[in-house]
């Protein structure tokens, strides 16, 4: 059990990616606050884990709002009496538009949900960490759109790229109280997010041409991301921080 024993919240956990990764830290022994800000989905997957032999509890949150996000980790201290592990995985995508035609509170809600997040889970998780005195490990769910962004989502590149400087100097301004911070960057994957990516051309069709740039010849599975945050939760990377794992079968090289 390579997480038994630590405490750890979940962003966006109520589906996709953020599903994946809730279930895989709580079959590897963590207790996992499942935050979200759908109430129906967020239960159903705190009370799978449930049924499944592990140990979570349903948090409702709004990860852009600084109040809201200062109860979660309250109530994840309240709850479990600490916090090892912050997964920031919430976020917003976009249907295909090209920059000068993205409207302008498209723009403004994509920075608020995908960059000013992180900066509020940093804002109020690091005293905690801090004050406990025992490291933690901080993982901020990126995106291949960092590394190697796609026309007219330049939007949306834009606030997955703001995340990997801020995720590297957050790693080194950390470092001295072994908070390690760690990006994921997967490529697009089998989730609710996927069909507004794919915009409104026939699906099936930009389905299998997004896969054919894919190597090893798939999307992102929920599973692949929960494996790869559970390496960088665990002790077994205690020595890894300011790195941005590719979790894209290969489509970034």
């Amino acid at each position: 059990m390579r997480l038994e024993g630590k405490v750890a919240i979940v962003t966006g956990a109520g589906s996709g990616f953020g599903e994946g990764i809730a279930k895989r830290f709580a079959e590897e022994g963590a207790k996992v606050v499942v935050a979200d800000i759908n109430t129906d989905t967020g239960k159903k997957v705190a009370e799978e884990i449930g049924a499944g032999g592990g140990e979570a509890t349903f948090v409702k949150t709004d990860v852009s709002d600084s109040v809201s996000t200062k109860a979660m980790i309250r109530a994840t201290v309240d709850a479990y009496e600490g916090l090892d592990i912050l997964v920031q995985n919430a976020g917003l995508g976009m249907s295909p538009t090209p920059l000068a035609d993205t409207p302008e509170d498209v723009f403004d809600r994509l920075f608020l949900i995908n960059v000013k997040s992180i900066y509020l889970g940093v804002r109020h998780a690091v005293p905690v960490l801090r004050a406990q005195g025992r490291g933690g490990s901080i993982i901020n769910t990126v995106s291949t759109a960092a590394l190697r962004p796609r026309p007219n989502l330049a939007a949306y590149n834009a606030t997955k790229g703001a995340l990997v400087p801020m995720s590297k100097a957050a790693a080194l301004e950390l470092a001295p109280d072994h908070i390690r911070v760690n990006g994921l960057c997967p490529v697009a994957g089998d989730t609710p997010m996927l069909e507004e990516f794919l915009g409104q051309e026939d699906r099936s069709e930009a389905y299998g041409r997004f896969v054919s740039t894919v190597p090893l010849g798939r999307l992102c599975q929920p599973r692949d991301m929960g494996s790869a945050a559970l390496f960088l939760a665990s002790d077994d990377s205690e020595f890894i921080t300011g790195v941005m794992l590719e979790v894209d079968g290969g489509r970034c090289i």
